[in-house]
């Protein structure tokens, strides 16, 4: 057993997670959801193999809609500010259990504790905002050209919602899914990621604790496992009115095709090139912060993370060699260990594929600023760790155009006026996070225009991630047009429906029609 499990508590958490501790390879308690064949869950802190899991077979997932279709019987009846009570129930739950399901997410996926545990605050955040929302599902009242007639439109839960989410935020994206899909009556079932699948059964044996004490069904929230077979399940299935996805692109793209051919709903939020702008305005020791923080959180596996940082050309030399120091500055180790910056990646295809990035980018006439590697010997035994890497380059290298899901921060120049900034910004095909770094208010409100930042996410002097759940979170372009959490995005998982009273005794027809009998 590592010294990390043990110096670190991981048992511990497991424990009171409901998930059997670090093992021999035995099941973790997860034929509850599944019979099929088993994937293993290994740390990318450590390479310890933490558990295994399950997967779900056709059989399985047919038992699994059977409960949630039944439970949604159940649950769209039940008032709205009920349903907010479960869910302020659940968030009560995850405060209780903040500290262990944090640690689980550092460890299973690899990113800070801290993160672990801002993530399981997200949750929190989201449980609150549903709650308050579930008294505030509008819907609009308006006139009817016919005397007598009153008209309005009221919203109707839509079902069952299904949930596939990424490993890079194993429990916070479902969370946002799932918590407003509750409060407007639905049921959701979840396939998390197979490369962090504890996550998920963790936050089942939380909901389940909550469903229980209440007498209400289970099959409220259910989960799957697998790889993306599992998840075309869902996809395929008339029955998911909805399918909620968040990943690549590619994957994306692929979903979005299966359930459109059924005309179902789907809610992308997929693939990110995030750019900062830096003008002669910006303030350098902001720009600095927000830059690193963006570029290397997560160790750049967020879909939020900078990818890009285009430099006015006055000062490009004064932020490269500010952002160099910084760099050599960073601390890469054990997530666990909060003296340390950057933890690892998810696992070593990611290695992979940052390996790649930094080769490509030089071959197209990139230079590298920071070298960047992966890292070997002790505390580096997972072969996950790697450095966080500057290159200068290009926007239209092939490289820079494609999501390195990887601490790989590109430097571009621009010269000229903001514009002229923004168009590079908007020259790549995602479109989900944006940030400018400027005192200037003329350039600030020309990058929150019309002809300004085309992402769904456009900020000034924060940088690219470090979303809130109050404000609805997703991009547009390749990224998918997705929005989760906040503001009204709680209107994806309801049915809209407009209905028309006539309380007169006639039945005079619209647009002054005549059909007398």
């Amino acid at each position: 057993m590592s010294h990390i499990v043990t110096e670190f508590g991981i048992q511990d958490a497991l424990q009171q997670l409901g998930i059997k501790a670090l093992n021999d390879g035995t099941s973790t308690g997860s034929e509850n959801f599944g019979s099929g064949d088993i994937i293993a869950s290994y740390s990318p802190v450590d390479g310890a193999l933490i558990g295994k899991v399950k997967t779900t077979t056709k059989a399985d997932y047919g038992k699994v809609m059977v409960q949630a279709t039944d439970a949604f019987k159940t649950w769209r009846t039940t008032p709205a500010p009920q349903r907010g009570e479960i869910v302020r129930q659940f968030g009560e739950k995850l405060r209780e259990l903040k500290e262990p399901l944090g640690k689980l997410v550092s460890y299973e996926m690899g990113k800070s504790y801290q993160e672990g545990l801002g993530e399981v605050q997200e949750m929190i955040d989201i449980c609150d905002f549903a709650v308050g929302l579930s008294r505030q599902l509008h819907g609009l009242t308006m006139h009817s050209e016919r005397p007598g007639h009153r008209m309005y439109e009221q919203y109707h839960p839509l079902g069952v919602v299904g949930i596939i989410s990424a490993f890079n935020f194993p429990v916070a994206v479902w969370a946002w899914n799932t918590a407003l899909a509750w409060i407007c009556g639905d049921v959701c079932i979840w396939k998390p990621s197979e490369k962090v699948p504890l996550c998920g059964i963790a936050c089942q044996h939380i909901a389940a604790q909550v469903f229980k004490a209440n007498n209400l069904p289970e099959g409220i929230s259910c989960l799957i496992n697998g790889d993306y077979k599992v998840g075309e399940f869902m996809t395929q299935d008339p029955r998911v009115p909805l399918i909620s996805a968040t990943g690549s692109v590619r994957m994306g793209k692929i979903v979005a095709q299966v359930v459109a051919s059924r005309l179902g709903k789907s809610l992308l939020e997929l693939g990110g090139n995030n750019a900062i702008i830096v003008t002669p305005d910006a303030d350098i020791k902001m720009t600095i912060i927000g830059a690193v923080f963006g570029a290397v959180g997560t160790a750049g596996q967020r879909c939020t993370s900078t990818r890009r940082l285009i430099i006015h050309e006055s000062i490009y030399d004064t932020v490269k060699e500010a952002l160099v120091r910084a760099y050599n500055q960073l601390k890469i180790g054990n997530p666990l260990d909060e003296n340390n910056h950057v933890g690892p990646l998810i696992d070593t295809d990611a290695v992979a594929l940052y390996e790649n990035a930094l080769r490509k980018v030089q071959e197209e006439g990139g230079t590298l600023l920071v070298e960047g590697g992966v890292l070997k010997g002790e505390g580096y035994e997972s072969g996950c760790y790697v450095k966080p890497a500057i290159a200068e380059a290009r926007n239209n290298f092939k490289i820079v155009q494609h999501e390195t899901f990887a601490p790989v921060l590109y430097l571009l120049k621009y010269s000229g006026d903001v514009t002229n900034a923004i168009a590079l910004q908007n020259g790549v095909d995602q479109g989900l996070s944006s940030a400018i770094m400027t005192n200037n208010l003329r350039e600030a409100e020309t990058f929150l225009s019309c002809v300004g930042s085309d992402c769904g996410i456009a900020n000034v002097n924060i940088g690219t991630s470090g979303a809130e759940i109050g404000g609805a979170f997703g991009g547009e372009k390749e990224t998918g047009g997705g929005r989760e959490s906040g503001s009204d995005a709680w209107k994806i998982y309801m049915r809209r429906q407009t209905n028309t009273i006539n309380y007169t005794t006639e039945l005079p027809l619209a647009q002054g029609i005549k059909f007398d009998l």
